[in-house]
């Protein structure tokens, strides 16, 4: 997915994390909607600009891809958190922190900040750049 279809996402309402997420349909087996339902609540940081919505549903994705589910499986558990470190590895490469409101410059927490990130033009110049880089890096590694 491009930039360009990204802010169009946004503008329609959908977050970082369901636009990651709804990505990958093919490679979890589960449908559009149902990974941006899953998603749903990762958009900002969590709402509150914690971990990255993009990052959050880019670990969503990898969980579902290389997660383990049964007890004592630790040779998928290694696999998995492989996944996860390559993952973060590549993201901290081209951005310095994996939390929204470090990447933002503002923490969407506080009444007021979200209306400046808006009037900065962040969420529709820096945003969709990471959503498109995640989506890329964690096609690269899965």
């Amino acid at each position: 997915m491009k930039k360009e279809g990204i802010c169009n996402l946004f503008a329609s309402g959908i977050d970082c994390s369901q636009v990651v997420a709804g990505e990958f349909e093919e490679k979890t087996g589960l449908s559009k909607e149902t990974l941006r339902k899953m998603a749903a609540c990762f958009g900002g940081g969590m709402m509150c600009g914690e971990t990255c919505g993009a990052v959050c549903g880019a670990y969503m994705i990898i969980g579902l891809v290389h997660g383990h589910h049964a007890e004592k499986d630790f040779a998928q558990k290694q696999i998995m958190q492989e996944k996860f470190a390559q993952f973060h590895e590549k993201l901290k490469e081209k951005y310095h922190s994996t939390l929204c409101r470090e990447i933002l410059g503002h923490d969407i927490s506080v009444p007021g900040e979200m209306d400046k990130v808006l009037e900065e033009g962040t969420m529709f110049t820096l945003c969709p750049c990471l959503v498109e880089d995640t989506i890329h890096i964690l096609e690269d590694i899965l």
